[in-house]
């Protein structure tokens, strides 16, 4: 998936040396996974859209619906999007019910997930519980009986690396805090060198080589020139930290902006019930 981040990186420079209306998608960014597990790009499909505009548990329920019932129930989520009754919906209603919706479903996922954990229900994980629950049988046969042992032996020190460093007072032992940061990384500062690493580093030595960094998009020069700020031809964490996950991107509200620009006809920055329902498969999902 980040490749195809990187790979759109020219176009979007491009878009960022000129005037344009259209707020920029931060292909550039990670993905946050929270709000979607797909690419946010329409030109396959509204389905990033639905599930961050939704949650992605519930956008599920509306790819069984008919269109009629799947904007019926639309209508009725507009009405509690316009908290201030105005007949609009502005960016930061739009803003604040996609927050609520991340904020749900991470929630929801933990509570499932910790309940299938806690196995002795003491209120905590351990990493052997942990470790036993997700792997079980495969452990006492060192992954033999996978086809594919190289990539489970890689998700197992995946988890145990993204395990202890959620686990910040290092006893071995998580908090539903804790596990909500092992389960939801991109929430959490202190996980950001680990989704930096699992999304980038293929190595995983801890640094990001130019050729993990660029793929084949940009020659060595041009490279170097663009993130290595140290020069000396690697992007440490802070350095592709800057890149991968800045501070100040606001993923809820950069997609809220996107929504309402694709159908603010008058550009005032809100948008009716009307319009959103005319363009309800941006918002929603149905049988067809």
């Amino acid at each position: 998936v980040l490749l195809l981040f990187i790979k759109s990186l020219p176009s979007l420079i491009l878009i960022l040396g000129v005037a344009v209306a259209a707020p920029a998608k931060e292909k550039h960014v990670h993905r946050h996974s929270d709000l979607s597990d797909h690419a946010p790009d329409d030109s396959t499909g509204f389905h990033y859209e639905h599930e961050a505009f939704l949650g992605k548990e519930e956008a599920k329920t509306f790819d069984q619906l008919t269109p009629e019932e799947s904007k019926d129930k639309l209508g009725k989520i507009v009405d509690r999007i316009d908290t201030d009754k105005d007949g609009f919906v502005s960016r930061g209603e739009l803003d604040q019910w996609i927050k609520h919706r991340q904020r749900r479903y991470i929630e929801e996922n933990v509570l499932k997930h910790w309940k299938e954990y806690d196995q002795n229900k003491d209120g905590k994980i351990g990493w052997e519980e942990y470790k036993n629950t997700t792997y079980g049988y495969y452990l006492d046969e060192e992954f033999d009986d996978v086809d594919d042992k190289a990539s489970y032996k890689a998700m197992l020190t995946r988890d145990e690396r993204r395990f202890r460093t959620a686990d910040r007072d290092g006893d071995g032992i998580v908090t539903k805090d804790e596990f909500t940061a092992f389960l939801h990384p991109e929430e959490y500062d202190h996980m950001k060198a680990v989704v930096i690493q699992e999304d980038i580093d293929k190595n995983a030595d801890g640094k990001i080589t130019l050729d993990e960094y660029i793929g084949d998009m940009f020659t060595p020069e041009n490279g170097e020139k663009f993130r290595d700020n140290n020069k000396d031809g690697f992007l440490d964490n802070h350095e592709i930290a800057q890149w991968i996950l800045p501070g100040e991107i606001d993923h809820t509200d950069n997609e809220a902006k996107h929504l309402i620009h694709e159908i603010d006809t008058d550009q005032d920055d809100k948008i009716t019930k009307r319009e959103i329902l005319v363009n309800w498969n941006m918002f929603v999902g149905s049988q067809i």
